[in-house]
């Protein structure tokens, strides 16, 4: 007999931070915790627009990330400056280099996508329910604590 995926289920919710929550009891409680699973059911990817991307946006974006490996590589390179004075310059080159660099290829990628997708946005992955699942060896003890946290919730 092959057991499912995780074990058996022991409980289901609708937000994972309720799943995060009772499993985080049972560890409370003592349990073996490593006999646990959650698992997401009937997954989708939700996409929230933030805002329109412009040619301006692009390069400010490419700057901003440039500015700080330049920033990270002057600093590298002014540990090994031998003054103060060339310590500075080093860090400074970096920045405005990075900054350059950054931009130019912000603009380009860009410009690659040739107004293909003139937004920004940003992604995660959601579930319509998260199962706890549970070695069968240890489920009707888990079934037991998770009964006791669903009333003292």
């Amino acid at each position: 007999m092959s057991m499912p995926l995780g074990g058996v289920q022991v409980g289901s919710y609708d937000s994972y931070e309720q799943a995060q929550a009772a499993v985080d009891y049972l560890s409370d409680e003592k349990f073996a915790v490593e006999n646990v699973t959650i698992i997401g059911t009937d997954l989708r990817m939700v996409e929230t627009v933030t805002g329109r991307m412009t040619m301006g946006r692009a390069l400010a974006a490419g700057a901003a990330a440039g500015a700080w490996w330049g920033l990270f590589v002057g600093l590298l390179l002014g540990i090994f400056a031998p003054d103060g004075s060339n310590w500075i310059g080093s860090v400074v080159t970096g920045l405005l280099i990075g900054v350059a660099f950054g931009a130019a290829f912000g603009g380009m990628g860009y410009a690659a996508t040739r107004g293909k997708r003139d937004f920004t946005s940003t992604s995660k992955i959601t579930a319509s329910r998260y199962d706890i699942m549970c070695h069968p060896a240890h489920a009707e003890q888990a079934r037991e604590m998770l009964a006791r946290f669903s009333l003292r919730s």
